[in-house]
């Protein structure tokens, strides 16, 4: 008989089984021993009866602590009482290690639990995040892959600030210096002018000095690029991908869900097309909320979380101030004060999840607007060229994995969407 998971077994519902774990809970009396089995696919309910099996088998049964490893062989059968209503009832046991008194017990603190998230990952919350988290990146790359676009893997190591030259990780690169990527942006609009449309997943730094549950220095960006983009088509994008990535974790994840304690009827109402307000009408909204922004301030987390209390889906807006936007950020023809831009704000006070814009193809405002934020024209000789030979309108927009994967589980800290978070704290485990 072969090893099969627990969730097939579940699925069997009785007969024998074999079946390989971790021991999740464990309890027991002189002549019964009761575990809780744990694979990455689900738990179930194990008995060990001392007059059923080898005296060896009771012997080591008796010394099995929380996270001791495993094989176990005996009869299915379904049983209420049990936590997923099954139950097996044990002929064989082997004891592949025995583990050590397990460190983490009920009521732990937060920081505790991040000096042993390499312990903490097996947990049945982090584990059902994780599983989520890669539901999310395969069903982004499922979208744009049906939509044609390539998959492109940038650069890490970086000569140029793309977000500003203040959130940048700082690197000794042989006898020079570069810097850890912010963004695969000025990479992939090179990239647009062989293949057009384009899309990656991978890490991105930003060396922020935030403490906010909201921020990481290491994390993942979703980001799409292609030639012939306008605005629109970017964020019919943005909300066609978000949508689609919440149809297919309600279709995958449901289990998971549940034991996060989400509440799925949320997110079954995030359909497609969001609401769009301009950013001037955003401070109309919140000057009736009794809000007062000044024209030309970014918006804050407070003032995104009071924009987004009226709706059920994410709000996108468009139009920041040009001024406050990154140099590539073309000027709206319509209102130049204002930048041909827009974000994604997640409801429930999720932040912004995805950021994106056209891009200004005009060499001298492009030059201008690197001078104005202090940086050399001349280090972006490269990039320059892009708007030399053939240049196009195009545009792109990234979405941050770890966000979005918050939002859909209705997350607490975007630590617990990674997982190994890294903060400006935080560098282990």
């Amino acid at each position: 008989m072969e090893f099969i998971s627990i969730s097939e077994a579940i699925k069997k519902g009785k007969g024998s089984v074999k079946l390989r774990g971790w021991v999740y809970r464990e309890r027991g009396s002189n002549k019964l021993k009761f575990i809780v089995l744990r694979d990455s696919s689900d738990i179930i309910q194990a008995v060990i009866d001392k007059d059923k099996v080898g005296k060896k088998e009771w012997d080591d049964a008796v010394k099995l602590l929380i996270e001791s490893s495993v094989e176990i062989e005996g009869d299915l059968a379904k049983d209420i009482r049990a936590p997923t209503g099954y139950e097996v009832k044990v002929k064989k046991l082997k004891v592949v290690h025995f583990a050590e008194k397990y460190p983490i017990t009920k009521d732990q603190s937060t920081e505790f639990l991040l000096d042993k998230r390499h312990l903490w990952l097996r947990s049945r919350k982090l584990s059902s995040v994780m599983k989520i988290r890669s539901t999310v990146m395969e069903s982004f790359r499922d979208y744009f892959q049906k939509k044609n676009f390539f998959e492109l893997s940038p650069p890490i190591f970086t000569p140029n600030a793309c977000e500003g030259g203040a959130t940048l990780f700082e690197v000794k690169y042989f006898r020079d210096k570069v810097y850890l990527t912010q963004s695969w942006q000025l990479y992939a609009e090179a990239a647009i002018f062989a293949l057009e449309k384009i899309y990656t997943i991978s890490p991105c730094f930003r060396a922020e000095k935030s403490k906010t549950t909201r921020h990481l220095s290491e994390f993942w960006m979703a980001e799409m690029e292609a030639a012939w983009y306008g605005l629109d088509d970017l964020m019919k994008d943005a909300e066609g991908v978000i949508a689609y990535i919440v149809e297919q974790v309600l279709k995958k994840n449901k289990k998971e869900l549940d034991l996060l304690g989400r509440d799925i009827s949320k997110l079954k109402k995030i359909k497609t097309p969001f609401v769009r307000v301009t950013y001037k009408e955003a401070l109309d909204i919140l000057r009736k909320k009794g809000v007062k922004i000044k024209f030309g301030k970014d918006l804050r987390t407070i003032e995104e979380d009071k924009l987004v209390e009226s709706y059920d889906r994410p709000l996108i807006v468009t139009n920041y101030p040009k001024e406050i936007m990154a140099f590539y950020n073309p000027k709206d023809p319509k209102d130049k004060k204002t930048a041909r831009c827009f974000d994604v704000l997640a409801p429930e006070s999720y932040g912004e999840l995805v950021g994106g814009s056209e891009r200004d193809i005009n060499f001298d405002e492009l030059k201008k607007a690197l001078e104005k934020e202090g940086e050399n024209p001349k280090n972006y000789s490269w990039y320059f060229d892009t708007r030399k030979y053939g240049s196009v309108p195009h545009g792109g927009f990234g979405l941050g994995v770890e966000r979005l994967v918050s939002w859909i589980c209705g997350l607490s800290s975007i630590k617990d969407a990674i997982a190994f978070p890294r903060t400006m704290l935080r560098k282990t485990p």
